[in-house]
């Protein structure tokens, strides 16, 4: 993922050449970085002039005075490209998209920050028995946050020659490069979740599941591995786990992830007295576990058991997997990038408490 850039938006600054275009432009139609070439030959971009987005009528076309590269059966064909990565499942982000935590921005081309607020625990209820005695008053305490807000993008290259053989000879535009990029964004923000990796940027900061400082910490028996753990010691460990949850007072349900060495572990029979349940179907058991899902990016010997609710974890979305027409070098090359806006939030009360266990043998 070395090729992926991360441009901030946060507090009135921007980092990044996108990010600073953004920034000066304000609100920024990605329409208008994405002109077409119209069957009358002159260039076009769509626009939405309002209404329900999902519906046709809610765009125009308008004519513009720039060339533009692709036509419109071209941008489809991107498109789609685009699109079927964005579809398939990258485990930690589109759990969040499934269970509705997701957070979107009015104006993500133009927020500079996401200002967000953690409420303090209030009021007491007051037993008596005329129900004239005042009870004590109290007032909840906000306290107020930043979120960096993230520009994903990777940028890929159409050469001019190659458009022109697929047009001459009726083969449809190679799509590989806008699928790759897409592969990579969306691996830059699954890593955004389960790498120990911190990006602060306009006074907040962007944590994992692995260096949340509320989250809760769990020692597990041993590494989950065929030769240093029984299934009683994996049970145990998913135990605890749930046990700190209900501690900090989050009650589930719960998505267990695991390490991609951890997952054959779990298709082992549980014992020998109960063949054909394996270790899976046993952690299933488990009142409010919800499932358990096998996580590529997850460094080994580590565990999350994370609750799914908005007050725990919410992806902030402004913009969606996108293709966009950036800047031409010369005649001959256009540059292109696939970007999004969004990022994952990790949350907790102001007393610190938090839904996540983090499970690892050196915690």
């Amino acid at each position: 993922m070395k090729n992926v850039n991360i441009d901030f938006i946060a507090k009135g600054a921007a980092q990044g050449d996108l990010a600073s275009y953004i920034m000066n432009q304000g609100r920024v139609d990605p329409g208008v970085l994405r002109p077409y070439i119209g069957s009358d030959g002159r260039s076009y971009i769509t626009v939405y002039k309002g209404g329900d987005p999902t519906k046709p009528e809610s765009y125009e076309a308008r004519p513009i005075q720039t060339n533009a590269t692709l036509r419109r059966d071209e941008w489809k064909l991107l498109d789609e490209a685009v699109l079927s990565v964005a579809r398939s499942r990258l485990g930690g982000i589109q759990d969040l998209v499934d269970n509705g935590l997701v957070y979107n921005l009015g104006n993500a081309m133009g927020t500079t920050v996401l200002e967000w607020h953690d409420v303090s625990d209030a009021l007491e209820a007051e037993m008596t028995m005329d129900g004239v005695t005042r009870a004590k008053g109290d007032r909840v305490q906000y306290g107020t946050h930043y979120l960096p807000i993230p520009i994903i993008h990777v940028d890929y290259e159409i050469n001019a020659r190659v458009l022109a053989a697929s047009r001459s000879l009726g083969n449809p535009l190679d799509t590989t490069m806008a699928e790759r990029a897409a592969r990579r964004v969306q691996e830059k923000l699954e890593s955004l979740l389960f790498t120990p990796t911190t990006y602060s940027f306009g006074g907040g900061t962007i944590y994992s599941y692995l260096n949340f400082p509320h989250r809760n910490t769990e020692t597990l028996a041993a590494a989950w591995d065929a030769t240093t753990t029984t299934a009683d010691n994996i049970i145990a460990d998913v135990l605890k786990m749930k046990q700190k949850s209900i501690a900090a007072h989050f009650y589930g349900p719960w998505m267990l992830y695991i390490p991609t060495a951890y997952e054959t572990v779990l298709d082992k029979d549980y014992d020998s007295t109960t063949p054909g349940t394996t270790i899976r179907e046993r952690i299933m058991k488990i009142s409010g576990i919800k499932g358990i899902k096998v996580i590529d990016m997850l460094p080994k010997d580590n565990v999350l058991l994370v609750q799914m609710t908005s007050d725990v974890v919410r992806l902030v979305r402004g913009m969606g997997l996108q293709n966009v027409e950036w800047q031409t070098e010369g005649r001959f090359i256009t540059k292109y990038k696939v970007m999004t806006i969004q990022v994952p939030q990790i949350r907790a009360d102001q007393e610190g408490n938090c839904g996540i266990v983090h499970g690892s043998t050196t915690t």
